[in-house]
């Protein structure tokens, strides 16, 4: 399996889409057998800097995770201006031989064996053991957590269905199957369980600590619907991390600063893009920024959720594209800094508010719901007098923030897939031409991506999803 995994990240690099044989019978010089790979501490430190380094691969969270939440969802249109790239995202008429899901399939498994070899490696105990350790499991953890929301029906809706292929060491031999969706969450869990007691919780936000491994987890609970668990590690976060969100007056600048924090001021965890480490002119910024490519522009039906005092409106721009008016995103301002390049945040505190709002509210306690969905809303709008609906409205206003504060990271359509709700794309008064409003409703197959073709040809014991 490592083998096919191997010729999935060189497909996914270089197109090629033929001469299976010769990839599959090759030797995978950055996945080998762990004794082979890892045997000291040094080797354990390069090894992970590859880990870190691979999920900046820009089929990873370097462009494809962050842009498929809000391509494929309510958010975002793609200028009928563009470089042609997501357009059967956008559409909703990809195929199990689509080239970005392929790309995300392979490099997820590539960082899945990179985190494996330094997991399984026989190097004796030591604190910066233990913390290397830990940094890998968690990144598994992540890895597996998208493939299971992108590949897979939701747990909530199907438990027992069938989620994705689990790998945990080396083994050229094995062609597993697909674990049940339940399997590959118990797993997720079990590996954000063990990394906790290996981190320390003070490092800046470019590398994983305790509290980045609390708020995966608070994640990951609220996509199982584990209300007290959601609170329970949210809390921990809020009440020990030390985190602290912006002031409405400093928003902008925390969005244009591109380097990592130490004072835990709003990222728990993020992708760090620098000078010399960055993807270039393929980098997510790229897609957003019109100094880029700017393919990706707001939807008006989000644009107009903000008030005129919410400071996040001012992280949009309204300016021309293609002859017409439209809203740009502003959030990525770094690409034509050539001495540091944005990084693309994975958990911030302010998800985890919202966490900890949503865990509260099922749990029938309403005033603490409401508690931390105004600590948020009137943090980045300090006109704004606060939250005061119930029951389901409440529900909704939190939902409406988690849309409003997440935008372009990537969690929209992943939130839209846990609360079971159509697609609804609404192109407001057709302001923009080129754009059909589309639904794609829950009975839609294209609801999950298709297993990319190449990998079942591969190893046919991975069957397909319903409709591809």
């Amino acid at each position: 399996m490592k083998k096919i995994f191997f010729f999935l990240s060189i497909i996914a690099i270089l197109g090629i889409s033929s001469c299976k044989k010769k990839f599959l019978d090759l030797f995978p010089y950055d996945q080998v057998a762990q004794d082979k790979a890892i045997i000291d501490e040094a080797g354990m430190q390069a090894a992970v800097n590859g880990l870190y380094a691979q999920l900046r691969n820009t089929s990873l969270y370097g462009r494809s995770l962050p842009l498929y939440g809000d391509i494929i969802a309510d958010n975002v249109f793609i200028s009928t201006q563009n470089s042609n790239r997501y357009i059967a995202e956008f559409n909703y008429t990809y195929t199990n031989t689509n080239a970005d899901m392929l790309g995300t399939w392979g490099e997820a498994y590539k960082a899945i064996l990179r985190a494996n070899n330094i997991i399984n490696a026989s190097v004796a105990p030591s604190a910066n053991a233990n913390q290397l350790k830990g940094e890998a499991l968690t990144m598994r953890a992540i890895m597996y957590f998208n493939l299971i929301n992108w590949f897979a029906k939701q747990y909530v809706v199907d438990p027992n269905g069938e989620g994705v292929p689990l790998v945990l060491s080396y083994d050229p031999f094995v062609k597993p199957g697909r674990a049940k969706v339940s399997e590959v969450y118990a797993q997720i869990d079990k590996d954000l369980g063990d990394a906790l007691g290996l981190l320390t919780a003070s490092k800046n936000s470019s590398y994983v600590i305790k509290y980045v491994v609390r708020a995966l987890q608070s994640r990951v609970a609220l996509f199982k619907g584990d209300w007290n668990a959601a609170k329970t590690a949210a809390l921990d976060v809020v009440n020990n991390g030390g985190y602290t969100l912006a002031t409405a007056a400093n928003l902008f600048n925390y969005w244009k600063n591109p380097a990592p924090v130490s004072n835990k001021l709003e990222t728990i965890f993020e992708i760090t893009n620098d000078a010399v480490n960055n993807n270039g002119t393929n980098a997510l910024a790229y897609f957003y920024d019109q100094a880029g490519y700017g393919d990706a522009i707001s939807s008006d039906d989000l644009y107009n959720q903000y008030s005129a005092t919410d400071a996040r409106k001012g992280l949009f721009i309204t300016g021309t594209r293609a002859s017409q008016t439209v809203r740009i995103v502003n959030k990525y301002q770094n690409t034509s800094n050539a001495a540091d390049k944005d990084d693309v945040k994975v958990i911030r505190y302010a998800e985890v508010l919202l966490t900890l709002a949503e865990a509260y509210y099922h749990l029938g306690d309403e005033v603490n719901a409401t508690l931390y969905l105004n600590m948020l809303a009137k943090q980045r709008d300090p006109s704004f007098a606060g939250y005061t609906s119930t029951g389901a409205q409440l529900l909704n206003d939190i939902i409406l923030e988690r849309r409003k504060e997440l935008a372009f990271e990537g969690m929209r359509y992943l939130d839209l897939q846990r609360l079971q709700l159509d697609v609804v794309r609404v192109n407001i008064n057709n302001n923009y031409v080129g754009v059909t409003p589309l639904t794609l409703t829950l009975n839609s197959f294209r609801r999950i991506f298709p297993i990319p073709q190449n990998e079942r040809d591969a190893n046919p014991v991975i069957s397909q999803n319903s409709g591809y």
